[in-house]
């Protein structure tokens, strides 16, 4: 399959205000977002026409915002109007939205109080990952050597793009290994989470395990999951998990607006068997997005 650059699209990306050709979608080379890492940014599934949890992801994106102390430049209404606007005009109906903001190039230094907020909102095509018997065979992940940073060396709970270096890193070197993600531990040496979604557990007695968001984003998608499972008379437990505990786990599954939930079948010399628990939850989360 033909790679296609992100920059040589047909559509329409939504630009500070305005719908711009996709080609036309720019900012400058010397942007404070690109050489600083001052950008935060959603992602967001869009099912039969309609963004899931829309208003949550615009709150989450004005408080990684907040952290990184600048502002979104439009009301959380009019960036809901825009990204419908976005989906609209791209004739999406299965596909994924990513609305992100950063600082501009008044400053090329640390300091950027001065520096403009820009705010863009792109949407593309995007069907499942994967069809839901490929997904009960579950992936495979390799245990990175990076850890997720204390909450004070890092702004840990935004979105923000500078967290996400050393997923790139652990995910790249998965790959060459032959996995297709990485689970991170954290700066204890607790379970964190895989790059780019979070992880649970599943024990013999059925109980669900969950590492504590104290230290990496408290994704929606988790937060979805958890209140989901509790309804179907689910056991979760959110808590610090030891990687050695991983031996007593019979199920594992990711959680994450990309993953929705996806089964695991290896977490580097640890074995899972995706069964009836994953599967429900993998068939529940999908009635539950296609609900309106």
């Amino acid at each position: 399959m033909a790679l296609i650059p992100f920059d040589d699209r047909d559509g329409s990306i939504w630009l500070d205000g305005e719908m711009v050709p996709w080609r036309d979608a720019k900012t400058h080379s010397l942007s404070h977002g690109l050489h600083y890492a001052s950008l935060v940014f959603e992602g967001e599934r869009v099912y039969s026409g309609h963004v899931f949890k829309g208003s949550e992801h615009t709150a989450r994106l004005r408080a990684s915002a907040k952290i990184l102390d600048f502002d979104v430049p439009v009301s959380d209404d009019a960036l809901e109007a825009a990204k419908h606007e976005v989906i609209k005009a791209n004739n999406i109906v299965d596909g994924y939205v990513r609305a992100f903001c950063w600082r501009g190039s008044e400053m090329m230094a640390i300091s950027a109080q001065q520096t403009t907020a820009h705010l863009a909102i792109a949407a593309w095509e995007w069907p499942s990952y994967f069809d839901p018997e490929t997904k009960m065979k579950g992936i495979t992940l390799d245990i990175s050597k990076w850890r997720r940073p204390a909450p004070e060396s890092a702004p840990v709970h935004a979105k923000a793009a500078g967290l996400y270096m050393i997923c790139t890193l652990s995910k790249h070197e998965a790959e060459k290994k032959g996995f297709q993600d990485a689970l991170m531990l954290d700066y204890r040496g607790y379970v964190a989470e895989a790059t780019g979604a979070n992880v649970f557990f599943i024990d013999a007695d059925g109980v669900i395990h969950t590492p504590i968001a104290d230290c990496f984003l408290n994704g929606i998608t988790r937060q979805t999951v958890i209140g989901m499972a509790q309804s179907m008379q689910m056991k979760v437990i959110e808590r610090h998990i030891m990687p050695e505990e991983l031996a007593n786990m019979q199920e594992c599954f990711l959680t994450g607006t990309a993953a929705e939930v996806t089964p695991v079948s290896r977490i580097g010399d640890y074995h899972f068997t995706p069964s009836d628990i994953s599967r429900s939850l993998v068939d529940g989360y999908e009635k539950l997005v296609r609900q309106g």
